[in-house]
């Protein structure tokens, strides 16, 4: 049971006492961050970033490039070997707490013993919140899901795009201010890939959080972020911070549209120029 839960703690949100309220995103900033792992193996060097709160970024590049390294930095699952990480509320203050924090990885990493409401309600359980009060909560963000049918169900019961539903509820359950995703639909068909864009994407919007969201696909990138950060080859290095020119409602068609065909070319661009 322990392998099992072990994952899954890096993937809450540090521990309420109660269901938080929805709230605005915070910002995030990255200050000279750098990383070398034990045997010398240089992920990141002189990392520069500054998320706005409420935004919604890209972190793209060849894999190895130190992506899901700084996900983990600021998320506090890993530690920079020089430089630092501040997460900051929109007035500015510096958070003393990560708390605001969710974080979806690839794997949706659901409990199988468990019904699809207790898998999304187990952040709230693990931190006191009363049962009835737990259910509704999860109740509430399966059906923001669209799971809302599907409560009583086992994960071996569902499907690989509904599997990863029900870790995204179970992260949206904390209500978080900044959502951290690391490749969460990277495993998925190309048709329920596109149909959790649309989703998160609508979710983001209504929910106000900050979303870092890293993915190998350009097209997804371009079409999920406002704005995409390009990374080189190990170490890491950033070699094109683009704010997207696409409009901010978006729908499937416009992946067909010249301008986003554009967008995804100056990113390809960008990643040749940075050795890829």
């Amino acid at each position: 049971m322990l392998s099992a839960m072990a994952p899954l703690a890096s993937e809450l949100s540090s521990p309420v006492n109660a269901i938080p309220q929805s709230g605005s995103g915070i910002g995030v900033r990255a200050l000279q961050v750098h990383r070398t792992f034990p045997g010398g193996v240089h992920a990141l060097e002189g990392i520069d970033l500054d998320i706005v709160p409420g935004s919604f970024v890209a972190l793209v590049g060849p894999s190895g490039c130190g992506k899901s390294t700084l996900l983990r930095i600021i998320a506090g699952l890993d530690t920079a070997s020089s430089g630092r990480v501040e997460l900051e509320p929109s007035s500015g203050q510096v958070l003393a707490s990560r708390a605001p924090i969710a974080y979806v990885f690839q794997d949706a990493h659901l409990l199988p013993w468990r019904t699809v409401l207790d898998n999304a309600a187990l952040p709230l359980e693990l931190s006191g919140v009363s049962k009835p009060e737990r259910h509704a909560a999860a109740r509430e963000v399966l059906a923001q899901v669209g799971l809302g049918e599907f409560t009583a169900r086992h994960p071996g019961q569902l499907s690989g795009g509904m599997r990863m539903r029900v870790s995204l509820a179970r992260a949206l359950v904390t209500r978080p201010r900044l959502l951290l995703m690391d490749e969460p639909f990277g495993a998925l068909d190309e048709l329920t890939r596109g149909r959790l864009d649309e989703q998160l994407r609508g979710l983001w919007h209504e929910l106000g959080m900050t979303v870092l969201f890293v993915t190998h696909s350009l097209s997804e990138a371009a079409w999920l972020a406002e704005r995409v950060v390009v990374f080189s080859p190990r170490p890491g290095r950033i070699v094109l911070d683009r704010v997207l020119d696409l409009p901010r409602e978006r729908s499937a068609s416009l992946r067909l549209e010249p301008a986003f065909a554009r967008e995804v070319q100056v990113l390809s661009d960008a990643m040749v120029r940075g050795g890829a």
